[in-house]
């Protein structure tokens, strides 16, 4: 990046450096959901068009994308900042679980949307989440979890198989998912 800069025309040099600068003094976190910003709320959490009783839980900035990405998805996030990995000296106190808490007892959400990664920090998380949750009357459900489109059973490890045969779908299921 650098040689290309140095490459380029001061001006334009002197309004990419000033454009940065201004992001970075402009952009925010969002106070309900810790999605970035440029208001106390994100375009997100202010959408009122959107589902407010459904939040998606998710690790990170990338993943509300990519799930905006799929245009499947009309209700809240909860960006955690990370996932629990205890050999990491990563606690509850690192990532917004507390405040998931707060929203759920305070908001009357009815579904709370586990979409973390399928490994062993991310199942962690999902039961620390469930296990905080357990006496606030929500629903909690996770992402479906299987074989990639494209992908070779062979190829698939073992748990993911074991998850793929235990969490099937009716084949009307699998047919209107194809045609939509």
């Amino acid at each position: 990046m650098v040689l290309h800069l140095l490459k380029q025309n001061k001006d334009d040099v002197v309004l990419f450096t000033q454009a940065i600068a201004n992001m970075r003094e402009q952009i925010q976190f969002c106070e309900r959901c810790h999605n970035i910003s440029d208001a106390q709320l994100c375009a997100i959490c202010s959408n009122t068009g959107r589902n407010q009783q459904q939040i998606c839980v998710v690790e990170n900035l990338r993943d509300v994308i990519a799930i905006e990405s799929t245009q499947q998805y009309n209700g809240l996030y909860h960006v955690l900042g990370g996932i629990l990995s205890p050999l990491d000296g990563v606690g509850p106190e690192q990532i917004n679980v507390s405040t998931l808490e707060l929203r759920v007892r305070q908001e009357g959400t009815t579904e709370i949307i586990l979409a973390l990664s399928p490994n062993i920090e991310g199942d962690t998380t999902a039961y620390y989440i469930s296990r905080q949750l357990a006496d606030a009357p929500v629903t909690i459900t996770t992402i479906a979890r299987g074989i990639a489109f494209g992908g070779e059973l062979e190829y698939a490890d073992e748990l993911t198989l074991a998850r793929s045969i235990a969490k099937r779908l009716p084949i009307d299921n699998y047919v209107n998912l194809k045609q939509d």
